[in-house]
């Protein structure tokens, strides 16, 4: 399960990366700057590569990727004003509170795939 969650979610990854380049707000919602593009981008790439590599590491990636999605969906909510149209988070990735909710919504998922995949 993890390699394949780990595959579909990195594959959707990469092409919110690379749509934020040429779409700004990307999909209409959330807001991006080439730093933010870049971490969509690089986050599905090793993601894919994870999962190629078999079922343990897919769950690995998911676990760690969800720890860190999980700290991002945490900052962005404690620093995204909510009256505001876009805020920096650590002054270098362009958020909103869209984002903030897919960065929620990616840790719960990567968290999950990666505490229920067994470990071989």
């Amino acid at each position: 399960m993890a390699k394949t969650v780990v595959m579909l979610f990195s594959a959707v990854l990469a092409l919110v990366g690379i749509i934020g380049f040429v779409n700004d707000p990307a999909l209409g919602i959330f807001e991006v700057n080439t730093a933010h593009n870049l971490v969509h981008l690089l986050s599905g790439v090793i993601g894919l590569a994870m999962a190629a590599r078999g079922p343990a590491s897919a769950r690995t990636f998911a676990l760690v990727f969800g720890l860190v999605y999980a700290v991002v969906a945490i900052m962005g909510f404690l620093t995204t004003d909510p009256m505001a149209e876009h805020t920096m988070l650590l002054n270098l990735i362009e958020i909103n509170g869209a984002d903030n909710y897919l960065h929620l919504l990616l840790a719960g998922v990567f968290l999950i795939v990666g505490i229920v995949s067994p470990r071989t």
